[in-house]
């Protein structure tokens, strides 16, 4: 359904995986943030359910052509990630849906794992993101240094897991706190018996289907409500 595409990121170019929903269709944006496999076929077919759903969507290559499938090369690779760049990546990522034609809403940003945080930090690095979902994401992430105070006026979804703490877990708890401090909102789901990373259904070890069904819905209505 998508294709790669270029675009401007800091006075450098980044790429990416745009999504678009049905021919002649209009909608609000969203920035699909990778797990730390990389710009893999789970992530790009998250992208697509957006466009499907009527969202335009961009999963920018944090990795610049690396993925993988073996846990110790995702582990040396999102280590590895230049937080400023990847935060430059997604600003920019941000631009480019926003001059979009297609787009007639507001930007949001949905990430998991590893990604989860980093959608979680994008309100913080571009005015545009207005509203951002955080799927079990790792907290906290030291290599991030959060303006909570970016968040006044936007909201926040996060769906945690049970392996993961749940949404007791202290790192949740204090993204909730900075971002309600900042006059934001942010909301918590959590999903009982649940693994991490139990969204992606290219991994049957993990994958809860139900949790991923209302995971996905609440998603949906959440962006539906705060793009518009």
């Amino acid at each position: 359904m998508g294709e790669m595409v270029s675009y401007r990121s800091n006075g450098g170019t980044s790429e990416g995986y745009l999504a678009l929903p049905e021919a002649g269709t209009t909608g609000p944006a969203v920035i699909v943030i990778q797990e730390w496999w990389g710009l893999v076929p789970h992530i790009t077919s998250v992208a697509d359910r957006f466009a499907t759903a009527g969202f335009v969507a961009l999963a920018p290559d944090l990795y610049h052509g690396e993925s993988t499938t073996e846990p110790d090369h995702a582990g040396k690779l999102i280590m590895g990630l230049a937080m400023d760049q990847a935060a430059r990546d997604i600003a920019g990522a941000a631009d480019y849906l926003a001059e979009r034609p297609e787009v007639t809403g507001k930007v949001g940003s949905v990430g998991f794992c590893a990604g989860g945080s980093l959608a979680l930090w994008s309100a913080t690095l571009s005015e545009r993101i207005v509203a951002t979902v955080g799927f079990y994401p790792v907290l906290p992430w030291e290599r991030m240094r959060p303006e909570w105070t970016d968040y006044a006026g936007k909201a926040a979804l996060i769906h945690c897991s049970e392996e993961d703490g749940t949404s007791a877990a202290e790192g949740v708890q204090a993204a909730r706190r900075a971002i309600e401090a900042a006059g934001g909102e942010c909301a918590l789901h959590d999903y009982p018996g649940t693994p991490h990373a139990f969204f992606n259904d290219d991994r049957p070890e993990v994958f809860d289907q139900p949790a991923a069904a209302s995971s996905w819905a609440r998603t949906l209505d959440f962006f539906r409500n705060r793009l518009a």
